[in-house]
């Protein structure tokens, strides 16, 4: 049994653990506090009953016009509680809450493109790749983006979804919201 509930700032002093994974983007404390402060309905966390953390998704809500939506900023699973739904439960209220109150179009994520299990796993949360940003992670070695895409109800002409999108390559400067 776990519960999920809305991340506290006091979770920054617990949360190492989920975020010792190497795909796993760290930000600084002052970048958590001001998810936490401006969207804290799309920062929300997962816990045993014992309030030991076990996942985490920070998102936010931007655009404008038809570019309006929510985006997973971060989500993250503790190897131990991997394989446990505990993703698809967290990225269903980030899309819930994208879409009532936000009243948003689509949600996004960015995912490494060698990250497979990752992109089967949001496919199978119904995204689909909607572009390349090539050469948007950076650090020892740079690696392409995929943009994957969920419509919401809003989107009703689905507009923010394309077919072959892995081909429609763009710059991260062109990414913008």
């Amino acid at each position: 049994m776990s519960s999920l509930r809305q991340f506290k700032a006091t979770d920054l002093f617990h949360f190492n653990t989920i975020n010792l994974d190497s795909l796993t983007e760290t930000y600084n404390i002052s970048f958590y506090l001001s998810y936490l402060a401006r969207w804290p309905d799309l920062f929300s966390v997962q816990c045993t009953p014992s309030e030991t953390l076990m996942a985490y998704v920070m998102g936010k809500a931007e655009g404008t016009g038809m570019d309006w939506h929510g985006h997973v900023t971060a989500i993250t699973v503790a190897p131990e509680y991997r394989r446990l739904g505990l993703a698809e439960g967290m990225m269903a209220l980030l899309e819930k809450v994208s879409e009532q109150p936000y009243d948003g179009y689509f949600v996004d994520l960015f995912v490494r493109r060698s990250n497979k299990v990752a992109i089967e796993m949001y496919k199978r949360f119904g995204y689909s790749i909607y572009r390349t940003v090539v050469e948007y992670y950076s650090g020892e070695t740079t690696e392409d983006a995929f943009d994957m895409r969920k419509p919401l109800k809003r989107d009703v002409d689905r507009k923010s979804v394309r077919e072959n999108g892995e081909n429609f390559l763009v710059e991260p400067h062109e990414v913008v919201f």
